[in-house]
Order: structure tokens, then sequence, then C-alpha cells
């Protein structure tokens, strides 16, 4: 008996033949986990169209003057080379808001800033041809008088040193917030043969020499007013011109080439990037020295030292491009269909191990039949 069995069910599986049985269940949790699990893999796998990165080009054109007047300068007039520091950046442009000037400087001799290291009482504590890392020159081996009460090692370096412990409040180019900032993107996505520039269709001469960017007026004007895009940062320009940033000028290229060309249009959006962590302060701004170099009337090179603070802002395009491929296509309907596939297994499984009926249910859901068509068992 047992070796006839054994080849009954031998016959079976090789000459039986599997077919699907369409069981209509009348459940609302198993109907909405069964419409749940499609939506999910059709929003998954939705995906028809082939991608391309943007590349980009930037320009920019600062344009704006500043009339100051100061003790160590007197009235002086600033303008775009002066201000605009390198005249032209990679992607991003620095503008001068606040300056610590050191004027006449020479090669020559002259006691060091006090610090704890450079304070002195006699020659012996000053060590001939030492530099220190944060001092301002090489040192004579002398102990020189700096003030009334306080002595320092002599150095050699352009004299006179520089003292940067007190900035300029309020900023000295404070009014730089009034500036102005032509912003010329090109951009590509190769893979579609596509090219733009932010200087829409409808910008003409005269529309530029009268807009300025408004998020809600003038959205596609590419010229910015400093102070605006300081402020849609979340930041005040005042304080920060003191010691200066940096802003994040965003142009964002998302398209979808499905649509008319008219349709990709860049959005603009501005953040501040450098830290400003009120906790961890340290080192706070952005700032960095020049030089101007002149012969005095002795013939004798002479400089003015310029410690300058200022926002550099910074242009960062980015952006997807996305256009119908009959190949993404043909591969993602694929992969929907094998996922929509597993959706009935599930459902399955959740019927026979969780449902109160799911005896009825595997009854109904594996029927043998014989061969004049007769149902034979139900199988759990």
């Amino acid at each position: 008996m047992g070796c006839k069995n054994c080849c009954s069910i031998c016959l079976q599986c090789l000459f039986g033949y599997e077919t699907n049985v369409m069981l209509v269940i009348n459940n609302k949790g198993v109907g909405a986990l069964f419409r749940l699990i499609q939506f999910m893999i059709i929003a998954y796998v939705r995906a028809y169209q082939d991608t391309d990165s943007v590349i980009s080009s930037v320009s920019t054109k600062v344009k704006g003057n500043i009339l100051t007047n100061t003790s160590i300068e007197g009235v002086h007039v600033w303008d775009v080379p002066e201000y605009v520091i390198p005249p032209q950046g990679e992607k991003s442009f620095f503008v001068l808001t606040n300056v610590i000037p050191t004027p006449g400087q020479t090669q020559s001799k002259c006691p060091e800033i006090p610090s704890e290291v450079t304070k002195c009482e006699s020659d012996s504590d000053c060590i001939e041809g030492h530099t220190e890392v944060h001092g301002n020159g090489v040192q004579t081996g002398h102990c020189v008088q700096y003030s009334d009460t306080i002595k320092t090692c002599e150095v050699h370096a352009w004299c006179p040193l520089e003292n940067d412990t007190i900035i300029p409040k309020p900023a000295l180019l404070g009014a730089a917030e009034h500036f102005t900032v032509l912003i010329k993107n090109n951009i590509q996505y190769p893979k579609f043969n596509f090219r733009k520039r932010n200087l829409l269709h409808h910008i003409n001469s005269t529309y530029l020499k009268n807009c300025t960017f408004d998020r809600k007026t003038d959205p596609h004007c590419p010229i910015f007013r400093l102070g605006h895009m300081v402020t849609e940062a979340g930041e005040d320009f005042s304080v920060m011109a003191l010691k200066g940033g940096i802003i994040g000028i965003l142009i964002d290229w998302n398209c979808d080439l499905e649509f008319p060309e008219r349709f990709c249009i860049p959005k603009y959006s501005f953040s501040r990037l450098d830290n400003k962590n009120p906790e961890n302060n340290v080192a706070p701004g952005y700032n960095f020295r020049f030089a101007k170099y002149y012969k005095n009337n002795k013939s004798i090179e002479t400089r003015t030292l310029i410690k300058a603070f200022g926002i550099r802002f910074d242009v960062i395009v980015f952006g997807m491009a996305g256009k119908f491929n009959i190949v993404p296509t043909i591969v993602n309907l694929g992969a929907a269909l094998a996922c929509l596939s597993l959706v009935t297994a599930i459902c399955d499984w959740v019927m026979l191990t969780c449902m109160k009926d799911r005896d009825q249910y595997a009854k109904r859901k594996f029927i043998h039949l014989n061969q004049n068509g007769d149902s034979v068992q139900g199988l759990a």
C-alpha cells in the first residue's frame, strides 16, 4: 500500500496541472491591503523617463557706488573695481562691506602687538630670528617700549603693525545692501540636446534696465539687490556686513521636458552657508587681507594693508530633466508587473494565517480534481 501511495503521489506530481482559482473575497481589510500594496508598487516604479543632470555656467556683474568719509582715508568713493574682489570669480563673487585699513606701512622695525608670548621685561626674553605663528614679523632680539607701561619684543615687519581688535561699527560699506548683481546662467542637458539661459524670451534690454528680482512681482528678473537676497536668507544685512559671511544663491532647473520649453524656468532661493551657531562662534564671518603698494615721496616701497570683511555670494546651480524613453518604460513596466504578481501572494498569506475564516478559504483556494473533473479534496 505504501508503495502504491508513493507511486500515486509521484504520478500526480508529474502529470498534475495547476491553474488559478478566482475567488472574490468580500473582506474590507484584505481588500484595502490589496489596493494599498498595488498603489505603492505603481508609485514606486512609475518612472517612464530617461533623466539627465544639468551642466551650467555662471557669470555675474555687480553695480553700485559708495561714498565714505573716515579719519584715516578721508573722503573716498568706492566703486566696483575696488569692492568686488576678485573681479571675476568661479560661480561666486565677493562684495566688501567693512574694512580695517593700516596705511603707510614700510619695511622697518617696530614693537610687536602685546600678547602673552610677545610681552617682555628685557632683551633676554626675545630671541633674534624667532617668529611667532600668530605674530607679525621676525624678532630682532630687543625688548622695546610699546607703551608707557608695556614692553614687547621688537620685530622686522611692515610697520606700523595692524591693530584689528576694533571692528568699525556700523559697517563702513553697509550701504552695499543697495547694490545689484546681474546673474547670467546658461544651462544644458546634453542627453536631450536641450539648452537654455535664465534670461528668458520676454527679457530684453529695456526690461533689464528697470527690473529687480521680486518673488511676487518679478520672479524671473535676473537682477538681484544684495540686501534683498540676504533678507530672503533670513539674515540682517547690517549685522552680517560687520564681520561678513557666505550666502548661497540657489538656482533650481528641475524640468519635465515632456512639456513645452517655455515651462522649463529657473527657481531662485537663498540661504546662509557659513556657520552661525551661537554656541560655537569661533572665527565668525568671512574676511581676508590684501595690500595696495606704492612708492612714497622718498621712493620707499609703501603699502596700505586692508583687512577686508564682506559677503561672498556662491551661485549654486542644480537640476534634473526627464523625457520619455522607451527603454526605461519597458524596464519599469516589467518591474511593475513582476511586483504586482506578488500582491496576490501576500494577500493569500494574510488570508491563510490571520483571518478567522482561513480554513474555509483554504478549502476553496486549493482544490484537487480527478480525471472526471470532480473535486477530490481541499488542502490547507
